[in-house]
């Protein structure tokens, strides 16, 4: 097929502003791929630590992350992963290591080009102003715009596609300050998919979410990383949503000289083995496949001949006699 040929077949695809978010295999196989998708970017991390003031919190961390990835990082609490996220995005910056993008350091990106790259999507944001959603998700095209600017037709109708995709149309009207926390991390995310990112990255996405919601949102994720080419990095604590929606996971554990270094890499179903889950976790637990499926399931047991603490600093009242 040639390219007017295959420029014919996007007529029956969509046509907004945002439609780099609907490109397919096909597009991709027939037409300019750089037109319609993600360009490819490798972000690769070496030997990266990092440390507060006497705590130290990651330690020679080295990985590619290759264009259109999804990885999960994953690991016990205090193991650095909210920190490895914000170093990604050069809101911290390493003591030592270098973090590039198809080859070019962070630093050489000024904040506004390094956002039309990379966006960020926190745990929570504290709001002091009473903004509307859509005022919000509209900040996302900041970037864009410039620092004196407004935005145009253009960049509202972005911000309304992804609030459509984010399923939060309803809320365009309403204060931030005056919606649940589910909601308002979906208006982050929607923010953040504005920006038109090469690379998400999501601290605990399905955090103060319905499980209705945490699988709405991974299947919105895990669709722009397949047809749009977007690469995501999520925190989770959630191993059987990380197994079920991520193409490799990074497992995070402490080491004996303090800060934390990659325990394993790759598939969720070589790194969410039975073996490394209670050597990292300390938890018994069930691997195994789901039915029609070859995804992953952690199941978690009961501690066995282990007592809480809470129930060790419990002192039972004595009974009365009948």
């Amino acid at each position: 097929m040639s390219r007017d040929e295959g420029t014919i077949c996007l007529q029956s695809l969509p046509t907004t502003p945002f439609f780099p978010i609907f490109c397919s295999a096909l597009v991709r196989d027939h037409v300019a791929y750089s037109e319609f998708c993600v360009p490819p970017m490798t972000l690769s991390v070496e030997n990266l630590s990092f440390h507060y003031p006497d705590i130290p919190v990651l330690r020679n961390i080295s990985f590619d992350l290759p264009s259109g990835d999804f990885l999960s990082l994953l690991g016990p609490n205090g193991s650095g992963k909210s920190t490895l996220l914000r170093l990604l995005d050069r809101i911290l910056l390493p003591q030592s290591g270098t973090i590039t993008l198809d080859g070019h350091p962070l630093n050489e990106f000024s904040r506004r080009e390094l956002a039309k790259r990379i966006a960020y999507v926190p745990q929570d944001t504290l709001w002091v102003f009473p903004y509307t959603v859509l005022e919000v998700v509209l900040m996302g095209r900041s970037p864009y715009v410039g620092r004196f600017g407004f935005e145009n037709e253009q960049d509202l109708e972005i911000a309304r596609e992804t609030m459509h995709l984010t399923d939060i149309d309803h809320l365009a009207d309403k204060l931030i300050t005056g919606i649940s926390g589910g909601e308002r991390q979906r208006v982050l995310i929607a923010r953040a998919l504005s920006q038109q990112p090469q690379i998400l990255l999501l601290d605990e996405p399905n955090a103060h979410l319905d499980i209705s919601h945490q699988i709405e949102i991974f299947q919105i994720l895990r669709e722009q990383n397949e047809l749009r080419n977007l690469t995501i990095v999520s925190v989770s604590h959630d191993l059987n949503l990380a197994a079920a929606f991520s193409k490799r996971t990074l497992l995070l554990a402490g080491t004996e000289m303090g800060g934390a270094s990659i325990f394993a890499i790759g598939q969720p179903k070589d790194v969410l083995t039975r073996e490394n889950i209670e050597q990292i976790y300390q938890t018994p637990v069930i691997v195994d496949q789901l039915p029609d499926s070859s995804a992953i399931r952690i199941s978690l047991l009961p501690l066995a001949n282990k007592k809480s603490k809470q129930s060790e600093r419990i002192t039972p009242h004595p009974t009365t006699p009948n």
